[in-house]
C-alpha cells in the first residue's frame, strides 16, 4: 500500500515531501492506531483479568437471565457460544451470547459482561435509535467491508496509471460507510453499558466497590471501540485527501 502512495505521488509529479504523499505520514496512522488499540487492549486485559478473580453470586447466564426478566424481556434465549471475548447479542435470533468463561463464571467481569449484552437486548426492546441505526447498516458494511480494500488498491493502481480517480472514490466511499458504522457504534455500546450498570446498582448483585469496578471493566471494553472509530477515521480522512489532491 505505502509504495502504491508513492507511486500516484510520483505519477503526478508530486514530491516525497507532499503532504499527502509522505509515506510517513501513512505511518504515523497506522502506528500511532496499532500502539493505541495495543495499550486500551492491555488495560482491559489488566482489569477483566483481576475482575475475574472476584466472586459475585450469580453466574454470568443468570445474571443475564434476571436482568432480562426484570425488564419484562421473555422472548430472548441466553446461550452459550465458544471462543474468548465473543460476548455479544443478535437481534434476529433474540439471544443473549455469551462466551463459555462468562457464561458459566461468577466474577464481577462475568456480571459486567453478561449485563452488558443484556443492555443491548433492553435496547432492542425499547426500539433504542441507534442500535436501529447500527442495525440497519449492516448489510451496507458487510458488503463494503470485503470489496474496500480491493476498491482502494485498484482504485491507487488506476490513478497511477490512467490519473482517473473513479475507482478509488468508490473505495474512499465504502471506507466511509464502515467508518459511519464505527462511530454509530460508540453511542450503542456505552448506553448498554449504562443500562447494565444502572441494573446492576439497582439489583444488589455487587456493593459500591464491585460496581466501580464493573464499571471500570465496561469503560476500558468501550475504549476499543472508541480507538478503532477513531483509526478509521484516520485512514478515511488520509484516502479522501490522497483522492482529493489526485482529481483533475
Amino acid at each position: 500500500m505505502i509504495e502504491m502512495f508513492e507511486t500516484v505521488a510520483a505519477a503526478d509529479g508530486a514530491t516525497p515531501g507532499g503532504f499527502y504523499g509522505i509515506p510517513g505520514l501513512y505511518w504515523l496512522i497506522i502506528g500511532g492506531s496499532m500502539l493505541a488499540s495495543w495499550l486500551v487492549q492491555m488495560q482491559m486485559t489488566s482489569r477483566f483479568r483481576e475482575f475475574s478473580r472476584i466472586a459475585v453470586p450469580l453466574t454470568g447466564r443468570e445474571v443475564a437471565e434476571r436482568m432480562l426478566r426484570e425488564n419484562g424481556i421473555n422472548d430472548v434465549r441466553v446461550v452459550s457460544v465458544p471462543g474468548r471475548l465473543t460476548d455479544h447479542y443478535d437481534p434476529r435470533k433474540k439471544t443473549v451470547n455469551l462466551s463459555e468463561a462468562v457464561f458459566r463464571a461468577n466474577s464481577v467481569a462475568a456480571a459486567a459482561v453478561a449485563a452488558h449484552e443484556c443492555g443491548h437486548a433492553v435496547q432492542h426492546a425499547k426500539a433504542y435509535a441507534w442500535l436501529q441505526m447500527r442495525t440497519a447498516l449492516v448489510p451496507v458494511v458487510q458488503l463494503s467491508s470485503g470489496l474496500m480494500p480491493w476498491l482502494l488498491m485498484g482504485g491507487l493502481i488506476m490513478l497511477a496509471a490512467t490519473n482517473s480517480p473513479a475507482l478509488l472514490a468508490i473505495g474512499v466511499l465504502a471506507f466511509g460507510a464502515t467508518t459511519l458504522f464505527s462511530f454509530v457504534t460508540l453511542p450503542v455500546e456505552f448506553d448498554a453499558s449504562k443500562r447494565a450498570l444502572a441494573w446492576i446498582g439497582r439489583s444488589g448483585l455487587a456493593g459500591s466497590m464491585d460496581q466501580d469496578r464493573a464499571r471500570s471493566a465496561l469503560f476500558w471494553a468501550a475504549m476499543t471501540y472508541v480507538v478503532a472509530a477513531l483509526a478509521s477515521l484516520a485512514q478515511l480522512l488520509y484516502s479522501a485527501m490522497l483522492l482529493l489532491g489526485r482529481r483533475d
